[in-house]
């Protein structure tokens, strides 16, 4: 606990137009990754346009790692295949949440993440106030694919006794 600054809940919303791994559709679930934590969720069967709406948290102990996604297509009888990956960075949203903004209007904009050739997002992100909290949408371009995008939403938890986000990194 000494290390830890506090939790990091991605919303897994959907898959947009994942590539075809089976005959005619995929049976895809998504594995995220950051240092040595690994969460994955449910298989949704047959279906390239797939609405998970899972939540995954991960602990948060240095914001500066980047955090992986991973897409599969669940086989039964072989290993799952590959349905391609993206990374991100969580340092303009941690930026964001240790501003300690309070009351502010619902959908106020407090920063915006260009697409670039450096991220993977396939379109501008911006870190928003919504509902009395600090959330990021993003839009992750799948990478070593044909095609691919996977919808996230990054929202911040404080913990108790954690060291939370105020002590330099």
């Amino acid at each position: 606990m000494d290390n830890l600054m506090g939790l990091l809940r991605i919303k897994v919303k959907r898959g947009i137009n994942l590539a075809v791994r089976d005959v005619c559709s995929s049976d895809p679930y998504v594995v995220v990754k950051m240092a040595k934590q690994k969460l994955k969720t449910r298989v949704v069967k047959k279906d390239v346009n797939p609405e998970w709406n899972e939540d995954l948290t991960l602990s948060i102990a240095d914001y500066n790692l980047p955090i992986h996604l991973t897409v599969y297509d669940h086989d039964t009888f072989s290993l799952d295949d590959r349905m391609g990956d993206a990374e991100f960075d969580i340092k303009p949203f941690i930026e964001a949440v240790k501003m300690r903004l309070e009351g502010l209007p619902d959908g106020t904009i407090i920063t915006k993440v260009p697409a670039s050739r450096t991220n993977c997002l396939s379109e501008e992100s911006s870190v928003v106030w919504k509902d009395g909290k600090v959330v990021q949408d993003l839009c992750l371009r799948l990478r070593n694919v044909e095609c691919g995008e996977v919808e996230i939403q990054l929202q911040w938890i404080n913990v108790p006794g954690s060291r939370g986000l105020n002590m330099a990194y």
